[in-house]
């Protein structure tokens, strides 16, 4: 490719969780290490804790990240700011001081690089709280993030009743490649689509709206699917994409 098409590619790159090859998943330090690679845009996961404030995580339990069993739905916020996100089983004991990041920490982060996030609604919240309720946790920590937030979800009934209480605008997260032509989809209005890399269909991909893939490993596998009409590529290794990337 051209120099100006790789930087093109550089510029539409996701960070997945993160810079979650080098960090605790879903932490600070992990959203504060794909900045400083020079992500442009970066996903998260968030859940309620029991009452009620966002946090990032991505499992139902605190198990992997934090060596706690319980649900996350279960442990108040007082409990979980004397957890740390040490996700052990990749990290042993060098994270042992990262605390768990709640969404208004991951939204000043974002805010204060002029990033743009996307926040993953994880449906362990929703069927826990209800989808009013999830909502209406995000409405003040995502203030900062008005103009520069996406709201994703493979929630689809959420991401519709999303549309009409907050500002940000909405991207379904497929479990098939066959939703690509669905009208419920189109009916959203979304602004991005995510879709595993393993589930799309064969061929030149259409969307009704830009088509973000996961998991990208590689800038070769980038450079194919941008070929086909993929328009975003997440990854857990942002700082290897850039730097493969780089004309």
């Amino acid at each position: 490719m051209k120099p100006d098409r790789e930087l093109e590619l550089r510029e539409r790159l996701v960070a997945h969780r993160g810079l979650a090859a080098r960090f605790p998943e879903n932490t600070r330090a992990s959203v504060r290490g794909a900045l400083d690679a020079g992500a442009r845009r970066v996903e998260i996961d968030v859940q309620l804790c029991a009452d009620g404030v966002p946090v990032l995580m991505h499992d139902g339990t605190l198990e992997r990240l934090c060596g706690d069993p319980r649900r996350v739905a279960d442990v108040s916020s007082a409990e979980l700011a004397g957890l740390r996100a040490a996700e052990r089983g990749r990290f042993a004991e060098r994270f042992e001081t990262e605390p768990i990041a709640t969404l208004s920490d991951f939204a000043r982060e974002i805010a204060a690089a002029g990033a743009h996030a996307y926040v993953e609604l994880k449906r362990e919240s929703i069927e826990h709280f209800g989808a009013e309720a999830v909502l209406a946790a995000l409405e003040v920590p995502l203030r900062p993030l008005t103009g520069r937030c996406t709201l994703i979800s493979f929630d689809l009934a959420l991401l519709e009743l999303a549309r009409t209480r907050l500002p940000h605008p909405v991207g379904p997260v497929l479990t098939s490649g066959s939703e690509l032509a669905s009208a419920r989809i189109a009916a959203l209005s979304p602004s991005v689509i995510f879709c595993d890399h393993r589930k799309l269909p064969p061929g030149p991909l259409r969307a009704p709206a830009p088509l973000c893939v996961y998991e990208i490993a590689s800038g070769a596998h980038a450079r194919e699917l941008a070929i086909r009409g993929v328009s975003l590529f997440e990854t857990f290794d942002v700082e290897r994409l850039l730097r493969e990337l780089a004309p």
